[in-house]
């Protein structure tokens, strides 16, 4: 009777044992630690994925478990008792970077955090060895996440520029007569704007993570998958300045219609799905003539799919080891701690309005003025002043920003950008020292300037970042710099400082450069009441 109850007892405690060490409840603890601890970072990824740039966002996790799945399917994982020590260190670099992003209230920052938490418990579940082995799916996660603003407006003006060149190019194939503006294409009758919605980034995201896939499955040798993959971006920038470039070309022949509604988005979707079949073109080409001696492979693209969801009816039993379960409870912890953690109270700011700046400014009498609708929305500003100002013989045109924020997601919208899409010709963007003041309250101070011009008209431009304080040149520098107020002192707002001046033809450079710098001697002391620094 004593042995039925002993070996009863420990049945039930083998049993008991068993239970608590199966995966499944445990990942379900480690998903809740995630969500409570990267929350901001998850909820701003939503509504990034609202905006069609980054439309395709949901389809990215489906295609890593596609490609996770796959590769279990071909190669079963084996039983792995090594060191978790990688898969730890993983995990508390994904904890540091979560916790940075949250103090610095960038989302961005929390989403790459969330990136590498995924990655630890893959490792921490299947070990370094075997785990490694699903890096493709792991990092194929990146194309989900948005680009940081102030690269997307980078990278986003320097193409709609390349499709608006190379579209004009494509329409005088055509034989018809053509003028390019910036990126605004003159047909005559009609003007068509290369707008920041057809830089191709629409396209060239969702192909990346294409791209990616195809490079993963492809069957031949891993230089093939990285010419397969790199080749995305030269294929959305050509089929993108085609489709601009055959707009124009309808435009001219059967109106502006052909520029707008339904037909615009359907011959977006005719290049996209004209892409992925250049990609796969490419593939084949290099599968059929650049083998060098390989046997060439059954199936180019091996989409395997007879069989694929079997890992999944097996996942019930996976085992978790005790460094998968000790990170799902420090990571349940940790995201408890932080949702629990009163959220600091903003940071008094004392400042004037850029409403009330004023309109006489020494000798110099002003007039303020508003920005177009739109560019007023690219801008993003929380408040802005555009105003001309005029002494006796000369002009200067003044623009100042002001953000409440610069982490969530907002940022400064810098001139190095927008000038060139208006149609300005910008010579190099270079730093001057320059002095404000004089005598003993004399101060120097870096700024960014360059000669622009547009035809005939040239103008000299200043501009620097205020930042709490600061005056910088860098927006990379000011990115960075709010940050650290963000995390060290509840601040980033701050703001953009703009001047520019005509240079009458015949006019030294020199003489529109005094006369930028007398200026800004009357404006650079008030700068303070409007954008504060911060106390020490």
């Amino acid at each position: 009777m004593t042995a039925d109850i002993r070996s009863n007892s420990a049945g039930l405690a083998n049993d008991y044992s068993s239970l608590v060490m199966r995966a499944i409840p445990w990942i379900i603890v480690a998903s809740v630690g995630a969500a409570a601890f990267y929350w901001d970072g998850l909820i701003s990824l939503g509504a990034a994925w609202s905006r069609p740039e980054y439309s395709y966002g949901p389809l990215v996790p489906l295609i890593t478990l596609y490609m996770t799945l796959l590769e279990i399917h071909r190669h079963p994982v084996k039983p792995d008792h090594g060191s978790r020590a990688v898969g730890i260190a993983v995990f508390v670099l994904a904890l540091f970077v979560g916790l940075i992003g949250n103090l610095v209230e960038i989302p961005d920052i929390i989403t790459y955090g969330f990136i590498l938490y995924v990655g630890a418990f893959i490792l921490l579940l299947a070990g370094t060895r075997e785990g490694f082995r699903f890096w493709p799916g792991w990092l194929h996660l990146i194309f989900m996440l948005p680009l940081p603003s102030f690269i997307y407006l980078k990278i986003s003006t320097h193409l709609q520029a390349l499709s608006a060149e190379i579209g004009v190019g494509v329409i005088q194939l055509m034989g018809i007569p053509v003028l390019l503006d910036g990126t605004v294409i003159d047909l005559g009758e009609y003007k068509l704007l290369v707008a920041e919605a057809c830089s191709g980034l629409r396209y060239l995201f969702p192909l990346f993570s294409f791209g990616w896939l195809m490079a993963v499955l492809y069957n031949g040798p891993n230089w093939h998958r990285v010419l397969i993959f790199l080749a995305t971006i030269p294929v959305t920038i050509l089929m993108n300045s085609f489709r601009v470039g055959m707009i124009g070309v309808l435009v001219n022949h059967f109106g502006i219609e052909h520029a707008e509604g339904f037909i615009h988005y359907f011959e977006g979707w005719v290049i996209f799905i004209s892409c992925t079949v250049i990609l796969y073109l490419i593939a084949w080409v290099l599968s059929r003539f650049f083998s060098f001696g390989r046997a060439r492979p059954k199936y180019i693209i091996g989409m395997d799919y007879e069989g694929v969801l079997g890992p999944l009816k097996k996942f019930p039993a996976v085992k978790a080891g005790k460094a998968f379960i000790a990170a799902s409870i420090v990571a349940l912890f940790a995201g408890l701690a932080w949702q629990l953690t009163p959220s600091p109270a903003p940071a008094s700011i004392e400042r004037l309005p850029l409403g009330i700046f004023p309109m006489h400014v020494e000798n110099w009498q002003g007039r303020a003025t508003i920005l177009d609708r739109n560019i007023e929305r690219v801008l993003g500003a929380d408040e802005y002043l555009l105003a001309d100002y005029r002494n006796e013989d000369s002009d200067v045109n003044l623009l100042m920003t002001f953000y409440k924020s610069q982490t969530e997601g907002s940022g400064i919208h810098s001139p190095e950008i927008c000038l060139p899409g208006g149609g300005w010709e910008v010579s190099k963007w270079e730093q001057k020292t320059i002095n404000i003041g004089a005598g003993d309250n004399m101060k120097t101070m870096k700024v960014n300037r360059a000669v622009i011009q547009l035809g005939l008209q040239r103008q000299l431009v200043y501009f620097w970042f205020e930042q709490r304080g600061r005056q910088i040149t860098n927006d990379f520098e000011a990115k960075f710099v709010s940050m650290w107020d963000t995390f060290a002192e509840g601040r980033s707002d701050g703001g953009l400082v703009r001047v520019v001046t005509p240079i009458a033809p015949g006019e030294d450079v020199e003489r529109a450069d005094d006369r930028l710098q007398t200026f800004l001697d009357g404006v650079v002391p008030m700068l303070s009441q409007y954008f504060p620094a911060i106390e020490t």
